[in-house]
């Protein structure tokens, strides 16, 4: 009898933890929920616990797959490294996608700009549309001026900042990147931190 595949989907990169346990495809359990600027303490809780309601351990699972962002800073750099962790510690296969993409999946309208705020008014943001049940990218991911990128954008579109992905969307697209080297897995930060940047202007003066 073929065993199920057995998927961890972790993304940290907004102010929403979102882990979600697929097995065959389908998903069995998920956290969404809105953090405090804490999801260092709760996810390694919450990722026993959804193992737990299956009856499942982390070395039974076969593949991860982190939203490497763009996003939060701090956030992105949690979900990366617990997921460098697990894949190494366990030999799962990890796989990369945008964080934009599972805000984006929520939305079943034809056209969606997922959004995350990046202040000043900035924001990391990403162009998708739905073909039937998948997800297709239609521009790379960006840091820009919410207002200009809008303007810039000739057909109506559903603007999205959260919501709980359909991970069943994305598992379907073309998406996914696989690592190859877990060693070399960053995070997509679409700028530089501000310890670069004071550096940087350290340099220039």
């Amino acid at each position: 009898m073929k065993k199920l595949l057995k998927q961890l989907v972790i993304d940290t990169a907004t102010k929403y933890i979102y882990l979600s346990l697929i097995i065959g495809g389908i998903e069995k359990q998920f956290v969404y929920e809105e953090g405090i600027n804490n999801h260092s303490v709760t996810i390694i809780p919450f990722i026993e616990n959804i193992l737990k309601k299956e009856g499942l351990k982390l070395p039974d699972l076969n593949q991860v797959i982190i939203g490497i962002g763009p996003g939060s800073y701090t956030g992105v750099r949690i979900g990366v490294t617990v997921a460098k962790m697990i894949g190494y510690l366990n030999n799962l296969e990890v796989y990369t996608v945008s964080s934009l993409a599972l805000i984006a999946s929520h939305s079943n309208k034809p056209y969606v700009l997922a959004l995350i705020d990046a202040r000043r008014g900035n924001a990391f943001m990403g162009l998708y549309r739905n073909v039937d049940d998948k997800l297709e990218r239609i521009s790379e991911d960006v840091l820009d001026n919410i207002e200009n990128h809008q303007n810039n954008i000739n057909f109506d579109f559903d603007v999205i900042e959260d919501g709980k992905p359909q991970i069943e969307k994305i598992l379907n697209s073309n998406l996914m990147v696989k690592v190859e080297d877990i060693h070399n897995l960053t995070p997509n930060y679409l700028r530089i931190t501000e310890a670069e940047r004071n550096l940087r202007n350290e340099n220039d003066n």
